[in-house]
């Protein structure tokens, strides 16, 4: 059975994805893979916080602050690689890419040090099959991370590479800290940019 913190933060990924009530909530609960009922109460949570209007929201920035004071941390395994793009261009897994390289895939602003991914559980020991094929176990280049599969949520693909969705992004950035902070508040302020545009002022 899937944790109520689990299903708040796929309901909260869902809303940051679509910001512009695009669904309504009978769709916002099988987009999050979440039962209706939670759904409403929990959306009933949020407009009491001003974060969202029915399946709109509100305040955008506000949205992921709260997301960041609830949400769950990966597991994660680190490896050090050659080169592990070259790695992920010829695999066939599930994969979403994060932090430094996935920022500097869609905004250019952080040097990708390293490698950070998304993959599936099941998937860990051919992960780590693969990559110590060339590589090394420990503290390095690259991150796997596992955690709940709805993190891919409207992952897109760039430069032939899988990414995680700009919201998704933006709350990883936040919370590795330090210069990705910085990357995390660029990325943000322009995806509020982009709504005011669309919003009727």
């Amino acid at each position: 059975m899937t944790s109520r913190g689990v299903v708040r933060e796929r309901i909260i990924r869902v809303l940051l994805n679509e910001p512009e009530d695009s669904h309504t909530k009978y769709k916002l609960a099988k987009n999050a893979e979440a039962s209706f009922p939670w759904t409403h109460e929990f959306l009933g949570k949020l407009e009491k916080q001003r974060l969202v209007k029915g399946t709109r929201v509100t305040d955008y920035s506000g949205l992921i602050k709260y997301w960041l004071t609830i949400r769950s941390k990966p597991q994660k395994r680190e490896y050090m690689h050659k080169d592990p793009i070259s790695l992920l261009k010829q695999v066939h897994m599930q994969y979403a890419l994060t932090t430094y390289q996935a920022e500097n895939l869609i905004q250019y602003y952080l040097f990708p040090s390293r490698t950070d991914l998304y993959i599936i559980t099941e998937d860990t020991e051919k992960w780590h099959n693969l990559i110590t094929e060339n590589g090394l176990i420990g503290k390095g280049n690259v991150r796997l991370l596992t955690t709940d599969t709805h993190v891919f949520y409207n992952s897109t693909k760039k430069q032939g590479l899988n990414i995680v969705s700009i919201p998704q992004l933006i709350i990883d950035l936040f919370e590795e800290g330090g210069v990705c902070t910085e990357a995390a508040e660029k990325l943000l302020e322009k995806e509020e940019s982009k709504i005011h545009a669309v919003r009727p002022q």
